[in-house]
Parts: structure tokens; C-alpha cells; sequence
């Protein structure tokens, strides 16, 4: 026996995780052998209990399937150290995940060797978990997981979709990407039925079921997903707008409005002109807090916004009577918390 076959075979062991299917002529161009030996490496996996099929068709191949224990998986240190760090963010958006990622963390810094250990509780110290601000809809973990395999299998899926008129209907798509956009997940993917890329809501997607019909991947019309998403959600149509322009430089209004790309555009090197939308009213009001407005001739949109911006003005107007008259009595309680 090869001195180099532990090494080799969990090399073998490694490649089957990260794809879903190889052929025996890749995995043996991988790890420069021929291929009985990779057959041979396949047979020792199966021996040690690992679920490795054999794949029929025109090129054949292995892959690792779903077996009744989970099998050990391998990690190299920026993986592992991703894993964690990811593990003790990743909980908006995920219904149920908090918990489960607390376990799972567990389990993994028990094991890590200490020197990364050492790198995860640095981070760990500087960024402890997220305060749960956002109470918005989420998704299941277990539809991010099957849709997630779908886009990297470039498999069709199907499922019963609610739009936001609240109709509903069952669709046929080839899954692209999964994006982010907090506190919500969005798939890109391409509807079959319609023959159009369309953007679907993960928390209103039901009923996902894999079909087993792959495709080939179809070419995004855009640079990439997160790009997509952004325009798409940029061009949607909203019940209310406001278009104004601001006294500040680009990329000023957008870190301070945290608008999508395409929203905020230079006028000049200090003025820049914004443009916003949103079914619900004090989205636009929480993004305007950020910023001073131009002069009132430069400031359109929707009438039936301003009653929503006018109470929540007032509101706050009268917040900051309340505080100046306290003060004025030299009732200043001074146990406010600061806020940088």
C-alpha cells in the first residue's frame, strides 16, 4: 500500500464534498493517478462506510449521496474559520436558525485545532451576536438548503409561489443564486413557463420540490446576481415615491439613505439628486432621517406620502420640546445611552 494513500484518499474524500458529480477521468487528472486507482480509492471509501454512488450516462461519474450518518466533513483553516465567523452572524432572515447556529458553533470550536480557535474568539470578542433590530418576514432554512443545491446543480425545482396581491400559482424555474437583501432572501431564477428571469421572494415560496431534470446554466442579464437583484428591486413599482435633490455628494446620500444602486446619481461633486420607493411609508421617512433635503421646488412624489412624513415630523418635534423643556427645569435625568 501507497504511503501517500491517506493523504490521497482524503484528498478523494475532500473533492466529492465540494461538487456534486465527478467523473473518474477529473478525479484522477486532480490527483494525478490513473483511473483503477481512482476506482480502487472509491472502493476503500465505500469499505469505511462514506455513500459514494456510481452516476450513469454519457461521461459517468461518482458523487457523495446523503447517507444515515453524517459524514466527517473537511475543512481547511479559512473554511473552518469562515464557518464560524458565518455561524455567529448568519441569523436574520432564517426563521428558527439562532438556536441551531449556537449549537453548531459549539460543535465546531470544539474541535478546531487552538490556533484557530484563538482566531475565532478575537472576532468572537470584537463582534459579539447581532441585535436582532428587523422582525420581518423570514425564510425556512430547510427551503434555503434545497434551493441553495438546486442553483449549484443547476436543477429544476418547482413550487407554489404567493405574490404580493396574494395570488397564488405553481412554478417551474431553473434556480440561478440565492442573494441577501436584508432581512430578506431572494432566488434568481429563470421561469420555464413564462421563458423570462424573474426574482422570487424566498419567504413566500412554498412546497419546494427538486425534479431531477438538470440544465445547462443560462447567462444572466447581468453582471451577477446581487447586481440583478438590485435592479430589479430598484425598477419594481411602489405606492409611494419621493424624488429629491440633495445638497451632498453621491456617495454620501447613499451611505447615509442606504439606498440600492441606481437610486442616488452626481449632479455635480456636492449635489446629487435621490430617488426612493416603498409600499410602506416609514421606509422612506427612516431613509430620509439621514439627510438634508434641497429647496422645496426640488422635492416630488407621491402626495399621499406627505400626511405619513408630516406625523412622524411631529412626532418627533414634539419629542424634542419634551427634552429642551426638561432641560430648561433642569430635569435632565442624564441616563441616556450614547449612541456613536
Amino acid at each position: 500500500m501507497s504511503q501517500d494513500l491517506p493523504g490521497r484518499m482524503l484528498r478523494l474524500l475532500s473533492l466529492l464534498q465540494t461538487r456534486r458529480t465527478w467523473t473518474g477521468d477529473e478525479l484522477a487528472e486532480r490527483l494525478d493517478v490513473t483511473l483503477r486507482t481512482i476506482r480502487r480509492d472509491i472502493d476503500r471509501l465505500r469499505e469505511l462506510g462514506y455513500p459514494v454512488e456510481g452516476t450513469t450516462g454519457t461521461a459517468g461519474g461518482y458523487r457523495l449521496a446523503a447517507g444515515a450518518d453524517l459524514p466527517p466533513l473537511l475543512l481547511d483553516d479559512e473554511e473552518a474559520v469562515a464557518i464560524a465567523i458565518a455561524l455567529r452572524t448568519a441569523t436574520r432572515g432564517v426563521a428558527g436558525i439562532e438556536e441551531t447556529a449556537v449549537r453548531a458553533l459549539a460543535k465546531l470550536e470544539q474541535v478546531l485545532p487552538i490556533r484557530l480557535r484563538h482566531q475565532v474568539a478575537t472576532f468572537q470578542a470584537a463582534a459579539p451576536l447581532p441585535v436582532p433590530w428587523s422582525t420581518g418576514p423570514t425564510a425556512d432554512p430547510s427551503t434555503l438548503a434545497l434551493l441553495a443545491a438546486a442553483c449549484r446543480d443547476h436543477e429544476t425545482v418547482t413550487f407554489t409561489y404567493r405574490r404580493g396581491s396574494g395570488e397564488t400559482g405553481r412554478c417551474r424555474v431553473e434556480p440561478h443564486a440565492l442573494v441577501a437583501a436584508d432581512p430578506l432572501w431572494y432566488l434568481v431564477a429563470y421561469d420555464t413557463e413564462h421563458e423570462e428571469w424573474r426574482l422570487f421572494r424566498v419567504d413566500r415560496l412554498t412546497d419546494p420540490a427538486p425534479t431531477g431534470h438538470r440544465v445547462t446554466p443560462r447567462a444572466l442579464p447581468a453582471p451577477d446576481a446581487a447586481a440583478y437583484v438590485a435592479e430589479r428591486l430598484a425598477a419594481a413599482p411602489a405606492r409611494y415615491t419621493l424624488h429629491a435633490t440633495v445638497p451632498a455628494d453621491a456617495a454620501t446620500v447613499r451611505a447615509r439613505t442606504y439606498s440600492l444602486p441606481g437610486r442616488v446619481q452626481p449632479v455635480d461633486e456636492t449635489t446629487s439628486t435621490l430617488d426612493l420607493a416603498a409600499d410602506n411609508p416609514r421606509h422612506i421617512a427612516e431613509q430620509l432621517l439621514g439627510i438634508n433635503l434641497g429647496p422645496d421646488d426640488t422635492i416630488h412624489g407621491t402626495p399621499e406620502l406627505a400626511p405619513h412624513l408630516e406625523r412622524l415630523g411631529r412626532r418627533l418635534l414634539r419629542a424634542a420640546r419634551a427634552l429642551t423643556r426638561h432641560s430648561e427645569n433642569g430635569d435632565s435625568q442624564g441616563t441616556g445611552t450614547r449612541r456613536e
